[in-house]
């Protein structure tokens, strides 16, 4: 037996997604602080963090990575946000994913997988230092 979702809960969760993927960190903390799961993801299994590396907002990241975000999360394909933003080219982002906490092994492909497949060896070696 399958509950019908809440429209008002659908809604929220939309807005709350639309945040990460615009980078609005004030918004997004102030949702999170009021009790929206930092690790909210939507039916593809990508979560707030994942959109906002996805979209280059390092400031998103970080708000959501302070509150208990975890830097880590793989939507359902495998892929982590900091494969994402190496993909994407977002260095801030990858600073950001890095400072809290993010493994570049993790996922599928993983950072370091996605920067061997670009020619990216400026991030090897920062992946490597760590």
């Amino acid at each position: 037996m399958s509950e019908t979702p809440d429209p008002e809960v659908i809604e929220l969760a939309s807005k709350v997604f639309d945040l990460a993927r615009t980078g609005d960190a004030e918004a997004l903390a102030a949702y999170v602080d009021a009790g929206v799961p930092a690790n909210l993801t939507n039916d593809k299994g990508d979560s707030l963090v994942m959109l906002a590396a996805y979209h280059g907002h390092a400031a998103a990241v970080s708000a959501l990575l302070e509150r208990g975000a975890d830097a880590d999360r793989a939507n359902d394909r495998g892929q982590t946000p900091l494969a994402g933003a190496v993909f994407k080219g977002e260095d801030a982002v990858i600073r950001a994913l890095l400072a809290g906490g993010a493994n570049p092994e993790s996922g599928t492909p993983s950072a370091v997988d996605t920067a061997r497949m670009f020619g990216k060896t400026d991030l090897l070696e920062l992946f490597s230092a760590r």
